[in-house]
Protein backbone atom coordinates (compact mmCIF):
# COMPACT_ATOMS: atom_id res chain seq x y z
CA UNK A 1 0.00 0.00 0.00
CA UNK A 2 1.41 3.44 -0.84
CA UNK A 3 2.51 5.29 2.28
CA UNK A 4 3.07 9.00 2.85
CA UNK A 5 6.17 9.37 0.61
CA UNK A 6 4.51 7.62 -2.33
CA UNK A 7 1.25 9.58 -2.00
CA UNK A 8 3.20 12.82 -1.63
CA UNK A 9 5.12 11.99 -4.81
CA UNK A 10 1.86 11.31 -6.68
CA UNK A 11 0.47 14.59 -5.34
CA UNK A 12 3.44 16.57 -6.61
CA UNK A 13 3.33 14.87 -9.99
CA UNK A 14 -0.40 15.41 -10.44
CA UNK A 15 -0.05 19.06 -9.48
CA UNK A 16 2.23 19.59 -12.45
CA UNK A 17 0.06 17.51 -14.79
CA UNK A 18 -3.57 18.45 -14.10
CA UNK A 19 -3.74 21.74 -12.18
CA UNK A 20 -5.70 24.26 -14.24
CA UNK A 21 -7.48 21.68 -16.41
CA UNK A 22 -11.27 21.68 -16.73
CA UNK A 23 -13.33 18.48 -16.68
CA UNK A 24 -15.51 17.91 -19.74
CA UNK A 25 -16.89 14.52 -18.70
CA UNK A 26 -16.31 11.66 -16.28
CA UNK A 27 -16.75 7.94 -16.83
CA UNK A 28 -16.96 5.45 -13.96
CA UNK A 29 -16.89 1.77 -14.89
CA UNK A 30 -16.56 0.36 -11.36
CA UNK A 31 -19.22 2.14 -9.26
CA UNK A 32 -18.13 0.73 -5.89
CA UNK A 33 -14.98 2.87 -5.97
CA UNK A 34 -17.24 5.92 -5.59
CA UNK A 35 -18.13 6.10 -1.90
CA UNK A 36 -19.70 9.56 -1.91
CA UNK A 37 -22.17 10.35 -3.39
CA UNK A 38 -23.95 6.99 -3.36
CA UNK A 39 -24.75 7.15 -7.09
CA UNK A 40 -21.71 7.06 -9.38
CA UNK A 41 -23.74 8.77 -12.13
CA UNK A 42 -24.34 11.66 -9.79
CA UNK A 43 -20.58 11.73 -9.14
CA UNK A 44 -19.94 11.95 -12.88
CA UNK A 45 -22.44 14.77 -13.37
CA UNK A 46 -21.26 16.82 -10.38
CA UNK A 47 -17.70 17.11 -11.68
CA UNK A 48 -18.48 18.27 -15.21
CA UNK A 49 -17.37 21.87 -15.81
CA UNK A 50 -15.17 22.11 -12.72
CA UNK A 51 -11.51 23.06 -12.91
CA UNK A 52 -8.77 21.41 -10.84
CA UNK A 53 -7.00 24.11 -8.83
CA UNK A 54 -4.38 22.04 -7.02
CA UNK A 55 -3.72 18.66 -5.43
CA UNK A 56 -2.99 18.33 -1.70
CA UNK A 57 -2.46 15.41 0.67
CA UNK A 58 -3.79 14.36 4.08
CA UNK A 59 -2.00 11.31 5.42
CA UNK A 60 -2.25 8.66 2.70
CA UNK A 61 -5.17 10.43 1.00
CA UNK A 62 -5.06 12.75 -2.00
CA UNK A 63 -7.21 15.90 -1.83
CA UNK A 64 -7.95 17.12 -5.35
CA UNK A 65 -9.23 20.67 -4.93
CA UNK A 66 -11.52 21.97 -7.65
CA UNK A 67 -13.41 25.24 -7.97
CA UNK A 68 -16.34 24.40 -5.69
CA UNK A 69 -15.65 20.72 -4.93
CA UNK A 70 -13.03 18.54 -3.22
CA UNK A 71 -12.30 14.99 -4.35
CA UNK A 72 -10.72 12.74 -1.70
CA UNK A 73 -8.96 9.73 -3.20
CA UNK A 74 -7.32 6.76 -1.47
CA UNK A 75 -5.08 4.58 -3.65
CA UNK A 76 -5.22 1.60 -1.25
CA UNK A 77 -3.14 -1.36 -2.47
CA UNK A 78 -2.44 -0.66 -6.14
CA UNK A 79 -4.40 2.38 -7.27
CA UNK A 80 -2.56 4.71 -9.64
CA UNK A 81 -3.23 7.80 -11.73
CA UNK A 82 -1.90 8.65 -15.16
CA UNK A 83 -2.45 11.37 -17.76
CA UNK A 84 -3.06 10.32 -21.36
CA UNK A 85 -4.16 11.71 -24.69
CA UNK A 86 -7.83 11.03 -25.33
CA UNK A 87 -7.10 8.73 -28.28
CA UNK A 88 -4.69 6.44 -26.45
CA UNK A 89 -5.81 2.89 -25.73
CA UNK A 90 -7.36 2.42 -22.31
CA UNK A 91 -5.46 -0.13 -20.23
CA UNK A 92 -7.26 -2.97 -18.43
CA UNK A 93 -8.44 -2.22 -14.88
CA UNK A 94 -8.98 1.48 -15.66
CA UNK A 95 -12.09 2.28 -13.61
CA UNK A 96 -12.45 6.07 -13.65
CA UNK A 97 -11.63 8.49 -16.48
CA UNK A 98 -11.68 12.28 -16.11
CA UNK A 99 -11.72 13.75 -19.61
CA UNK A 100 -10.50 17.35 -19.86
CA UNK A 101 -11.51 20.06 -22.30
CA UNK A 102 -7.98 20.16 -23.75
CA UNK A 103 -8.20 16.61 -25.12
CA UNK A 104 -6.26 14.89 -22.32
CA UNK A 105 -7.54 12.45 -19.71
CA UNK A 106 -6.70 11.63 -16.09
CA UNK A 107 -7.24 7.90 -15.69
CA UNK A 108 -7.48 5.92 -12.46
CA UNK A 109 -6.33 2.31 -12.71
CA UNK A 110 -6.70 -0.19 -9.86
CA UNK A 111 -5.96 -3.88 -10.36
CA UNK A 112 -7.01 -4.83 -6.82
CA UNK A 113 -10.10 -2.56 -6.90
CA UNK A 114 -9.71 -1.40 -3.28
CA UNK A 115 -9.33 2.32 -3.97
CA UNK A 116 -12.00 4.83 -2.93
CA UNK A 117 -13.21 8.29 -3.97
CA UNK A 118 -15.33 10.72 -1.95
CA UNK A 119 -16.71 14.02 -3.28
CA UNK A 120 -17.39 16.95 -0.93
CA UNK A 121 -18.16 20.62 -0.89
CA UNK A 122 -14.97 22.54 0.06
CA UNK A 123 -14.07 22.10 3.73
CA UNK A 124 -16.61 19.37 4.43
CA UNK A 125 -14.01 16.67 3.79
CA UNK A 126 -12.05 17.60 6.91
CA UNK A 127 -14.97 16.99 9.27
CA UNK A 128 -16.35 13.78 7.74
CA UNK A 129 -15.06 10.26 7.05
CA UNK A 130 -12.53 9.25 5.90
CA UNK A 131 -10.37 12.25 6.90
CA UNK A 132 -11.96 13.39 10.15
CA UNK A 133 -10.23 10.87 12.42
CA UNK A 134 -6.70 11.15 11.05
CA UNK A 135 -3.90 12.08 13.42
CA UNK A 136 -1.01 14.52 13.22
CA UNK A 137 0.92 14.98 9.97
CA UNK A 138 4.53 13.81 10.53
CA UNK A 139 5.99 16.37 8.11
CA UNK A 140 4.10 19.31 9.59
CA UNK A 141 5.43 21.95 11.98
CA UNK A 142 3.03 20.64 14.63
CA UNK A 143 4.84 17.30 14.69
CA UNK A 144 7.49 17.74 17.37
CA UNK A 145 9.15 15.33 19.78
CA UNK A 146 7.02 16.82 22.55
CA UNK A 147 3.83 16.32 20.53
CA UNK A 148 4.75 12.71 19.76
CA UNK A 149 5.51 11.99 23.40
CA UNK A 150 2.25 13.63 24.52
CA UNK A 151 0.28 11.47 22.07
CA UNK A 152 1.84 8.13 22.91
CA UNK A 153 4.07 8.42 25.96
CA UNK A 154 1.58 7.20 28.56
CA UNK A 155 0.43 4.20 26.55
CA UNK A 156 1.46 0.68 27.45
CA UNK A 157 0.97 -0.58 23.89
CA UNK A 158 3.88 -1.57 21.66
CA UNK A 159 5.53 1.06 19.48
CA UNK A 160 4.88 -0.47 16.07
CA UNK A 161 1.07 -0.77 16.28
CA UNK A 162 0.88 2.71 17.80
CA UNK A 163 2.87 4.21 14.93
CA UNK A 164 0.77 2.33 12.37
CA UNK A 165 -2.45 3.69 13.91
CA UNK A 166 -3.54 6.51 11.59
CA UNK A 167 -5.50 8.15 14.41
CA UNK A 168 -2.23 9.11 16.11
CA UNK A 169 0.30 9.79 13.36
CA UNK A 170 -1.09 9.70 9.84
CA UNK A 171 0.75 8.52 6.73
CA UNK A 172 3.08 5.96 8.29
CA UNK A 173 2.89 2.37 7.12
CA UNK A 174 4.88 -0.83 7.47
CA UNK A 175 7.95 0.17 5.46
CA UNK A 176 8.66 3.50 7.10
CA UNK A 177 7.81 2.40 10.64
CA UNK A 178 10.41 -0.39 10.37
CA UNK A 179 12.96 2.03 8.91
CA UNK A 180 12.34 4.77 11.48
CA UNK A 181 12.50 2.37 14.44
CA UNK A 182 15.81 1.02 13.16
CA UNK A 183 17.22 4.51 12.73
CA UNK A 184 16.09 5.38 16.27
CA UNK A 185 17.54 2.15 17.70
CA UNK A 186 14.19 1.09 19.15
CA UNK A 187 12.69 -2.39 19.17
CA UNK A 188 9.18 -2.41 17.59
CA UNK A 189 7.81 -4.25 20.64
CA UNK A 190 9.04 -1.73 23.19
CA UNK A 191 6.08 -0.26 25.01
CA UNK A 192 5.59 3.46 24.54
CA UNK A 193 5.58 4.14 28.27
CA UNK A 194 9.07 2.61 28.60
CA UNK A 195 10.76 5.28 26.46
CA UNK A 196 12.78 8.06 28.02
CA UNK A 197 12.68 11.65 26.78
CA UNK A 198 15.88 11.24 24.76
CA UNK A 199 14.41 8.16 23.04
CA UNK A 200 11.29 10.11 22.04
CA UNK A 201 13.55 12.76 20.54
CA UNK A 202 15.46 10.09 18.60
CA UNK A 203 12.23 8.52 17.35
CA UNK A 204 10.82 11.87 16.22
CA UNK A 205 14.03 12.73 14.41
CA UNK A 206 14.12 9.28 12.78
CA UNK A 207 10.52 9.51 11.52
CA UNK A 208 11.06 12.94 9.98
CA UNK A 209 14.43 12.04 8.45
CA UNK A 210 13.18 8.75 7.00
CA UNK A 211 10.09 10.31 5.42
CA UNK A 212 12.01 13.31 4.08
CA UNK A 213 14.61 11.09 2.41
CA UNK A 214 11.91 8.85 0.96
CA UNK A 215 9.97 11.80 -0.47
CA UNK A 216 13.17 13.14 -2.03
CA UNK A 217 13.75 9.74 -3.65
CA UNK A 218 10.19 9.57 -4.99
CA UNK A 219 9.02 6.88 -2.58
CA UNK A 220 9.66 3.13 -2.62
CA UNK A 221 8.60 0.88 -5.49
CA UNK A 222 8.38 -2.38 -3.56
CA UNK A 223 5.61 -3.86 -5.72
CA UNK A 224 3.69 -1.93 -8.35
CA UNK A 225 3.92 1.69 -7.22
CA UNK A 226 4.69 4.35 -9.85
CA UNK A 227 4.03 8.08 -9.81
CA UNK A 228 1.62 9.93 -12.12
CA UNK A 229 4.16 9.79 -14.95
CA UNK A 230 4.71 6.05 -14.67
CA UNK A 231 8.08 6.44 -12.94
CA UNK A 232 9.26 4.17 -10.12
CA UNK A 233 10.40 5.46 -6.74
CA UNK A 234 14.03 4.86 -5.78
CA UNK A 235 14.03 4.77 -1.98
CA UNK A 236 13.88 0.96 -1.93
CA UNK A 237 17.60 1.05 -2.80
CA UNK A 238 18.27 2.89 0.48
CA UNK A 239 16.23 0.71 2.85
CA UNK A 240 18.24 -0.36 5.88
CA UNK A 241 16.07 -3.22 7.21
CA UNK A 242 12.74 -3.55 5.38
CA UNK A 243 12.81 -6.54 3.03
CA UNK A 244 16.44 -7.30 3.94
CA UNK A 245 15.97 -10.32 6.21
CA UNK A 246 19.13 -12.46 6.53
CA UNK A 247 21.25 -9.67 5.05
CA UNK A 248 23.88 -7.80 7.05
CA UNK A 249 22.79 -4.86 9.18
CA UNK A 250 24.34 -1.70 7.70
CA UNK A 251 25.35 -0.55 11.18
CA UNK A 252 26.75 -3.61 12.98
CA UNK A 253 26.88 -6.46 10.44
CA UNK A 254 24.45 -8.76 12.29
CA UNK A 255 21.79 -10.45 10.20
CA UNK A 256 18.50 -8.60 9.80
CA UNK A 257 15.63 -10.69 11.15
CA UNK A 258 11.99 -10.77 10.13
CA UNK A 259 9.27 -11.39 12.67
CA UNK A 260 5.56 -10.60 12.93
CA UNK A 261 4.11 -7.81 15.06
CA UNK A 262 0.31 -7.31 15.08
CA UNK A 263 0.07 -9.41 11.93
CA UNK A 264 2.59 -7.30 10.00
CA UNK A 265 5.94 -8.51 8.71
CA UNK A 266 8.53 -6.65 10.78
CA UNK A 267 12.22 -6.22 10.02
CA UNK A 268 14.86 -5.28 12.57
CA UNK A 269 18.40 -5.76 13.89
CA UNK A 270 18.32 -7.35 17.33
CA UNK A 271 21.73 -5.93 18.24
CA UNK A 272 20.94 -2.34 17.23
CA UNK A 273 17.34 -2.52 18.50
CA UNK A 274 17.44 -4.44 21.81
CA UNK A 275 14.15 -5.14 23.52
CA UNK A 276 14.24 -3.27 26.81
CA UNK A 277 11.41 -3.79 29.23
CA UNK A 278 9.89 -0.97 31.22
CA UNK A 279 11.67 -0.29 34.50
CA UNK A 280 8.56 1.14 36.08
CA UNK A 281 7.42 -1.00 39.04
CA UNK A 282 3.84 -2.17 39.01
CA UNK A 283 1.39 -0.61 41.43
CA UNK A 284 1.06 -3.90 43.25
CA UNK A 285 4.80 -4.27 43.62
CA UNK A 286 5.17 -0.67 44.77
CA UNK A 287 2.38 -1.00 47.29
CA UNK A 288 3.81 -4.29 48.53
CA UNK A 289 7.22 -2.68 48.94
CA UNK A 290 5.78 0.17 50.98
CA UNK A 291 3.86 -2.23 53.17
CA UNK A 292 6.94 -4.37 53.75
CA UNK A 293 9.06 -1.34 54.62
CA UNK A 294 6.44 -0.11 57.09
CA UNK A 295 6.18 -3.53 58.70
CA UNK A 296 9.94 -3.84 59.00
CA UNK A 297 10.12 -0.37 60.55
CA UNK A 298 7.51 -1.28 63.16
CA UNK A 299 9.32 -4.43 64.09
CA UNK A 300 12.52 -2.50 64.64
CA UNK A 301 11.01 0.10 66.94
Amino acid sequence: MPELPEVETVRRTLNTLVAGRTIARVQVTLPRIIQRPDDSRHFEAMLVGHTIERVERRGKFLRILLDGLTLVSHLRMEGRYGVYEAGEAVEPHTHVVFAFTDGTELRYKDVRQFGTMHLFLPGEELTAPPLNKLGIEPLSEAFTAEALRALLGRRSSRLKPLLLNQAYVTGLGNIYVDEALFLAGLHPERTADSLRKAEWERLHEAIVATLARAVEAGGSSIKSYVNGQGEMGMFQHSLAVYGRQQQACPSCGESIVKTVVVGRGTHLCLRCQPLKRSRKPSRTASAGGRRSAKKTGSAGE
